[in-house]
């Protein structure tokens, strides 16, 4: 109990410490900024994206107050990146399976890939205060988790302040290896591999072409000089020597880039590692252009080597042929229609939206401004291409995509969603504070699979598992340049075999069981493959050889089985039809003494409702793997209840006919030991066929091995087929006997005319067995005995429902109707 107050004390004096720390911030760097895009929720993730790449530069004086930091020029592949984390908000909102009673909302803010907005944006995301409301902070961060940022300086500004509250930070962009950094660094989590890796692959890819001497540059911050760092020290182990080392920033002057492209230009190196974000790679280029720097070959970092903003003919000639890693793309389903839909519409105060309309498609809602078109908001995206509508290239969007849903697994986990020990209840239990260390912790727990069968897991460092694709810069018939993958590096692979490059033969190796034979007029290394000319063993009939060829392997046994869809779906029928009649069978006994009921000759009714019984139940002996009795048991059981069945029917309409055209009523009925001696004989001569047939040539189990070569079709042997058509002969006898009769008396008076419902049934009877013929005998494998199961249940039913649906619809709906009179009223008519 102690311990319990001093943990309640401790937690409680760490929040007023953050307090107190929060609000000592704020009144350092002004109140912080309003969020771009946002949308309310029980739990809120923040979003830090350069959504603008310039910054205006305020002159900073002690008398007077900095003007505001204005960012300008939007980039369409960073906006892309906000509405990706957007579109996953969506999908996980609409999702019943992941924080299925729990909203989720959003901030998105602007760095303007500057360390200085990054400040104003962690301060927007953490203490979430319009800057209209003045300059007071609240003690809880008004985000639980944030994702970005984009690049590693803006990430690291970010863990900086968002670090005191322990706030976890997934960045999607930032891949500095100083991030891995746990002591330093705890709530940091990423979803794309940390330069250390990317460094080291660049080393072996420049080993591997034998480029010994090469010149260097990067980027003037955490990205660009811990990544070169990291290169020189591998390429150094390699073997490779860097001739010069380079940096520039965005800020730099124009004599200062030129500088260092003279610099590259000098240089008697002819391969260029380019460790450059995409605001430096911008810069150095147009400075490359103006002094015409060619042949180099480029070998380019993640950050810019698939940048759809470079592919273009203005570049062509410098950066050609470039070779670089980046990280796996692939597709999500639903992003591209979801990019199309973003309007101005969808928030109409939303100055963003109406900007990145403008940026587009080059118009302005003013019309006042001259020189532009009136922007109308029904100007359509798919009209447009650029690195906004280009999903073709999904990696980084790919990642914001993951870290997205890396939250919400951990919310789910924290919430304990699903594990309210109901089986029913698949809620979340909320809380209404989340303590960030929690969070934290669950993030360092995620291990799921996305829909594209992509897993997703943090290692102790935080960092994914490293996986690359080598591209190469190359030209297409159109003469556009594309990105092609022509290697992989995946560091999770024991060492000689994380890198991979395509291999270049003339002949691939021959498989086991070939030789090589050489080829007239081509050099030694074309040759084709020859099987040795060794004598090959058959396979036995339950065996099928291997693709290889090498060994034979068992053949898959097939058989319609109860486990299976169409199995299951027979036996529902058949035990629906046995309960169905049986339940007819209490209607029946409970209204025995009721007109009706006698009428109908209730013995053999209640015997016809036995045999259908049993009709209906026969069909499952032809479900399950054959067997020697299966095999007996299915056919006889089969021929006997329906020569049972079809007597009965034959005596009713025996008796209906006799009953209605006898003159004297004490010969107008056939005495019951006599309706009992028709049934019994005729099922009796049913019984001896069976008994001739299991004595003569009885059905057996067969693997059937003809149909197919890769299987082996587990079904009844007929025996006799004579035997079986004989039994089906039979029963087609007695159903066109009951037809015919029935046939005849189809015009007895209308209150009782059993015999015109009979008639019916056979029509359906006979129409049944008539189709069954040709699909027996054309259906493969288990569907035969599929169709025999159709037959016989469709042909049970056609019986049931036309002799019984209507007894049963006077017995329980309009019993008024029940009465003898009505019986033995006859139509004057006939």
């Amino acid at each position: 109990m102690a311990a319990s107050h001093t943990l309640s004390y401790a937690v409680h004096h760490t929040d007023v410490l953050l307090t107190h720390v929060d609000r000592s911030v704020c009144k350092m760097l002004g109140s912080p900024e309003v969020p771009l895009l946002s949308k309310k929720g029980d739990i809120t993730i923040g979003g830090a994206f350069s959504i603008h790449s310039q910054i205006s530069q305020p002159s900073l004086s002690l008398t007077n107050a900095p003007k505001p930091l204005i960012c300008s020029r939007i980039n369409f592949s960073e906006f892309r990146f906000a509405q990706t984390m957007i579109f996953a908000i969506e999908e996980i909102n609409n999702s019943s399976s992941l924080l299925p009673n729990i909203s989720v909302g959003y901030k998105v803010f602007d760095t303007c890939g500057s360390t200085l907005h990054s400040t104003r944006a962690v301060m927007g995301l953490m203490n979430g205060q319009d800057s209209a409301l003045g300059g007071t902070c609240s003690g809880q961060s008004s985000v639980h988790v944030i994702i970005g940022a984009s690049e590693s300086s803006s990430t690291i500004v970010l863990l900086q302040l968002s670090g005191i509250f322990q706030i976890p930070v997934v960045s999607h962009f930032a891949t500095c290896a100083c991030l891995s950094n746990r002591k330093e660094y705890p709530s940091f989590f990423r979803t794309i591999p940390s330069d250390y890796y990317q460094s080291r692959a660049l080393a072996k890819l420049v080993k591997h072409f034998g480029w010994t001497w090469v010149g260097a540059v990067r980027s003037d911050n955490d990205y660009g000089n811990n990544g070169m760092a990291t290169f020189i020290a591998a390429a150094s182990q390699e073997g490779v020597c860097v001739e010069y080392s380079e940096a520039i920033s965005r800020t730099d002057s124009d004599e200062e880039v030129a500088r260092v492209v003279r610099v590259i230009r000098s240089g008697s190196a002819r391969v260029l590692i380019a460790f450059l974000a995409q605001s430096e790679m911008n810069i150095l280029l147009e400075e490359a252009l103006k002094q015409n720097l060619v042949g180099l070959q480029w070998v380019g970092s993640e950050s810019w080597i698939t940048a759809g903003h470079l592919a273009n003919k203005r570049y062509a000639g410098i950066l050609m042929g470039a070779l670089g890693f980046t990280i796996r793309k692939t597709k999500i389903k639903g992003l591209q229609e979801f990019l199309l839909k973003v309007n101005p519409s969808q928030d109409p105060g939303n100055n963003l939206l109406k900007e990145f309309w403008e940026s587009t498609f080059d118009c302005s809602f003013q019309s006042s401004l001259s020189g532009q078109s009136q922007c109308s908001g029904s100007e359509s995206l798919r009209d447009v291409n650029n690195s906004f509508t280009d999903v073709l290239e999904l990696r980084i969007s790919n990642n914001v995509y993951k870290a997205v849903y890396a939250a919400a697994h951990a919310m789910h986990n924290l919430l304990k969603c699903g594990k309210n020990g109901k089986s029913s209840d698949h809620s979340c239990i909320w809380r209404n504070y989340l303590h960030p260390n929690q969070i934290v912790k669950h993030l360092q727990d995620v291990n799921f699979t996305l829909q594209s069968g992509e897993k997703v897991y943090f290692d102790e460092n935080g960092d994914p598992a490293a996986a690359y694709e080598l591209v190469n810069w190359q030209t297409n018939q159109a003469g556009d340049a594309v990105f092609v993958t022509v290697g992989s590096y995946d560091a999770s692979l024991p060492n000689g075999r994380q890198f991979t490059m395509p291999l270049s033969v003339c002949s691939e190796s021959c498989p086991t069981g070939f030789r090589q034979a050489m080829i007239k007029g081509k050099p030694i290394c074309c040759f084709s493959c020859i099987a040795y000319s060794a004598e090959c063993s058959r396979c036995a009939l339950e065996f099928w050889s291997n693709e290889n060829h090498s060994q034979c392997i068992p053949k898959v046994i097939e058989f319609l089985s109860f486990g299976e869809t169409m199995g299951a779906l027979l036996t529902a029928f058949s035990l629906l039809g046995a309960s169905l009649t049986l339940a007819v069978s209490c209607v029946f006994f409970r209204f025995r003494h009721t007109p009706l009921v006698k009428a109908s000759n209730s013995e053999l009714s209640f015997l016809l409702l036995f045999s259908l019984t049993l009709c209906f139940l026969c069909a499952l002996t032809f479900i399950g793997q054959p067997t020697e009795w299966s095999c007996m048991l299915r056919h006889t059981a089969f021929g006997i209840t329906f020569a049972l069945c079809m007597s009965c029917i034959l005596a009713k309409t025996i008796v209906v006919v006799r009953a209605f055209k006898t003159t004297k009523p004490t010969n107008a009925q056939c005495s019951a030991p006599l309706q009992r001696t028709s049934v019994f004989s005729c099922t009796l001569l049913q019984v001896l066929v069976c008994v001739l047939w299991l004595t003569i040539a009885p059905p057996f189990p067969y693997k059937n091995t003809a149909h197919a070569t890769e299987r082996i079709i587990l079904e009844c042997d007929l025996g006799s087929p004579v035997g079986f058509w004989a039994v089906l002969g039979y029963i087609g006898l007695l159903a066109s006997l009951c037809f015919v009769l029935a046939f005849l008396a189809r015009k007895l008076p209308d209150n009782f005319n059993e015999a015109k419902f009979i008639t019916f049934s056979m029509l359906i009877f006979c129409a049944v067995w008539i189709t069954f013929i040709p699909a027996y005998v054309s259906s493969p494998g288990k569907f035969t005995v599929a169709v025999e199961i159709f037959a016989i249940l469709a042909s049970t039913f056609g019986l049931f429902f036309c002799i019984f649906a209507p007894k049963c619809y006077i017995l329980l709906v309009k019993p008024e109707r029940n009465t003898k009179k009505l019986m033995m009223e006859r139509n004057l008519s006939n």
